[in-house]
């Protein structure tokens, strides 16, 4: 049996499977031609003219090198100087961060002074 809420009796009522499955005010969705999908590919998609190259060139074997190099550096080290940048600024806050929170416990464990 299926049910569908009535907006006259305020409550469930018995209804057939096609009124039930479509609420009022809701028409079925009409299928609408979607363009075709363009993945990371070094093809141009099939709607687009071979001249358009809007994908460039492809990097992932470079740093896929980079990457893979054995010189003892980290990963998140790897590419030099802006991940150099990037980790100390996070260390830096990291530990700002977690001396403010203890110094703010601290802070917070004194007793009040009573005047």
């Amino acid at each position: 049996m299926y049910y569908k809420f009535s907006g006259f009796a305020q409550r469930l009522v018995g209804a057939t499977a096609a009124t039930a499955y479509t609420p009022q005010g809701l028409k079925p969705l009409v299928p609408t031609d979607f363009p075709h999908l363009i993945f990371g590919t070094s093809k141009p998609g099939p709607g687009l003219p071979a001249a358009h190259a809007f994908l460039g060139r492809n990097k992932v074997p470079d740093l896929q090198k980079v990457f893979q190099r054995s010189d003892g550096l980290p990963v998140h080290l790897k590419l030099g100087y802006p991940d150099k940048l990037l980790y100390r600024t996070t260390m830096a806050l990291t530990i700002g961060g977690t001396i403010y929170c203890l110094v703010a416990l601290f802070i917070a464990s004194q007793p009040k002074k009573q005047k």
